[in-house]
C-alpha cells in the first residue's frame, strides 16, 4: 500500500517487520517544509526509509542530514571524508597500501553510537559503490522485540540498566581486520562507558524498545556477571528473530535513512575482492530514558 505526500512523492511500505520506499523524491531539489515533516512522519511510522536513485554530492547528503539534528562526528577520523569531516566513509578498498574507509562496519549487530552519552537519533548511508554480490544490510525492528519478549524476561528488563562501550568488542575487531586502527589515548577517552535502560522510550513517539546489542552492550548493572551473560544473550537472540528482521539488498544511489532509536543494523558481509563503497552521515539524538 502508499500514502500520496504530494503528486510527485509517495511512501510505498513494505511488506517487511519495518521500512518503506519514497518514491519520487530529488534530494538536488529543494525540499519545502511541509514535505520534509511528511518525510519524518514516515521515518517514525516505519523506522527506515529507502531514498532511491540518489544522486546527491556528499554536501548535499550533509545538508539534508542536519535538517533532523546536529550531525555527530565518529571518533575513527582518518576515515572521515576530506571534503566533509561530518561523512565517515565505509568501504573495503585499499588504494596506495591504506583503507579508504571503515571496512568491518556492522560486522556485529548494533545501534550507532550507543556509546555516547547521547545515541544516535539516526543515520543515512548513501551508496557509492556496490560489489556484483553481498553487501546487504539487516534491520532488526527493536521495538517489535520488545512487543513480543515472553513475559518473565519483560520482567527481568523493566527498569534495568545496561553500559555500552566501544571498546568491548575493539581487539576483538583489529584481530579480525588488520586495517583497523589502534585508538589514541585521546580516542580511548572520547569514548568511556556510559549506561542507558535496557528499555528506552522512543522521545517522539513514546513507544518502547529494546536497547542492548551485542556490539556494544557490555553487561546490566547491578546484577552478577552470569546471570548478566545469560539475560544479555536472551535479548540478544530475541531481538534478531527473522520475523523481527528487514534485508536491504542495495541498489546503485540508494540512500537509506533509518532510526538508531528504534532499529539495530548489521553488515551482511562482502567478498574481499569486490569493491564496496559508502558515505555515512549520523544524525545526533537525545539521552535515552
Amino acid at each position: 500500500m502508499s500514502a500520496v505526500l504530494q503528486a510527485s512523492i509517495e511512501v510505498e511500505v513494505f511488506d517487511a517487520p519495518l521500512g518503506a520506499e519514497i518514491l519520487g523524491l530529488d534530494l538536488h531539489h529543494p525540499l519545502p517544509a511541509r514535505d520534509f515533516q511528511r518525510i519524518h512522519q514516515a521515518h517514525l511510522d516505519h523506522h527506515l526509509l529507502v531514498f532511491r536513485d540518489q544522486r546527491i554530492t556528499p554536501q548535499q547528503q550533509v545538508d539534508f542530514s542536519r535538517r533532523f539534528g546536529p550531525l555527530q562526528i565518529h571518533v575513527l577520523r582518518n576515515f572521515q571524508l576530506p571534503s566533509n569531516p561530518e561523512v565517515l566513509v565505509i568501504s573495503n578498498i585499499i588504494e596506495n597500501g591504506q583503507p579508504i574507509g571503515l571496512g568491518d562496519a556492522g560486522h556485529f549487530w548494533h545501534s550507532d553510537l550507543s556509546y555516547k552519552d547521547k545515541p544516535s537519533l539516526g543515520s543515512m548511508l548513501h551508496a557509492q559503490e556496490l560489489p556484483a554480490e553481498g553487501g546487504d544490510t539487516l534491520f532488526a525492528n527493536m521495538h517489535l522485540a520488545w512487543d513480543t519478549l515472553p513475559a518473565a524476561l519483560r520482567h527481568a528488563v523493566r527498569g534495568a540498566r545496561a553500559e555500552h562501550s566501544y571498546l568491548v568488542q575493539y581487539d576483538e575487531l583489529r584481530r579480525r581486520n588488520p586495517w583497523r586502527p589502534a585508538l589514541t589515548q585521546a580516542q580511548i577517552d572520547e569514548v568511556q562507558p556510559v549506561v542507558h535502560p535496557v528499555v528506552r522510550t522512543h522521545p517522539e513517539t513514546g513507544r518502547q524498545a529494546l536497547f542492548v546489542s551485542e556490539h556494544f552492550t557490555t553487561r546490566i548493572v547491578g546484577i552478577p556477571d552470569d546471570e548478566s551473560r545469560a539475560l544479555l544473550a536472551e535479548l540478544f537472540a530475541h531481538s534478531v528473530r527473522p520475523e523481527h528482521v528487514y534485508r536491504h539488498r542495495w541498489a546503485p544511489h540508494d540512500m537509506v535513512f533509518w532510526d538508531n532509536r528504534s532499529l539495530m543494523h548489521l553488515a551482511g558481509g562482502t567478498p574481499d575482492h569486490l569493491r564496496r563503497k559508502l558515505y555515512r552521515t549520523t544524525i545526533e539524538g537525545d539521552v535515552p530514558f
